[in-house]
């Protein structure tokens, strides 16, 4: 079709077919929207086009649950007594990221020359993000290092460049639903959790200052790290008893 048939009804059907055909969730179709509205933009820029159709067009989003593990929710997970060997590998891969911050596609290409010492003498991962090329910096958490060492000296990574076993997505996905069952978590479990978890629970509810959560996130700007800042009742609870503590030293 020619550029000047883009009209107001073809980005009104393109939602229709976002959401119908492609079977995508309201804020993924609004996300390929946007990438049609930043083109468009472009050519009105240029007058190949003489008014821009999303003028009357408005892009919003759903605000959404994220789902992550609490404090001891995360506790339980690292202890739990897993004996079957895919289940204990894939709550291993799960928990690195909890400690780590990457994504499902940024642990499975960590290799060996991904580990560096860092400006404080410690083991960091050097590494930049599939999805964005940006670069993260993280420093390697207790729990992340011996889950590293664990798989170190086993023969299908020992002979590889990898630091931790290779699975689909949609197999992690799976089998982190039957951990969640042996754990009595009452939330579906995904990769993404993991990521989740560290900006929150792992991080920002410590005190982690969020400014250095998104750049361990390899984020490009603070308000995508801001949309993991839950702030949890026991860190409310926390800092309002030290303003309690305070103001009964006042009076």
């Amino acid at each position: 079709m020619y550029l000047a048939e883009v009209n107001h009804k073809f980005i009104t059907d393109y939602e229709f077919y976002l959401k119908t055909i492609q079977k995508l969730q309201h804020n993924s179709a609004m996300g390929n929207i946007k990438k049609l509205k930043k083109i468009i933009r472009q050519c009105v820029a240029n007058d190949w086009l003489d008014k821009d159709p999303f003028r009357s067009y408005k892009i919003t989003t759903k605000e959404t649950h994220r789902n992550f593990l609490l404090k001891d929710e995360l506790e339980l997970l690292r202890t739990k007594n897993i004996t079957v060997q895919r289940l204990d590998q894939v709550r291993d891969i799960f928990l690195f990221s909890c400690y780590t911050g990457l994504s499902y596609s940024d642990v499975m290409t960590l290799t060996q020359k991904d580990i560096s010492i860092g400006i404080d003498g410690e083991q960091w991962i050097f590494t930049n993000r599939i999805k964005t090329g940006t670069a993260s910096r993280i420093p390697l958490l207790p729990v992340a290092k011996e889950i590293l060492d664990k798989y170190a000296a086993q023969p299908q990574i020992a002979n590889t460049n990898r630091l931790l076993p290779k699975m689909t997505n949609q197999r992690l996905n799976s089998y982190l639903k039957e951990i969640s069952d042996i754990c009595e978590f009452n939330k579906e479990l995904t990769f993404h959790c993991a990521r989740h978890t560290f900006a929150t629970t792992v991080t920002l509810t410590n005190g982690v200052p969020i400014e250095t959560v998104g750049k361990m996130l390899g984020h490009k700007n603070l308000r995508t790290t801001q949309i993991y800042a839950k702030i949890l009742d026991s860190k409310v609870s926390s800092d309002m008893k030290e303003l309690k503590e305070k103001l009964m030293k006042v009076v």
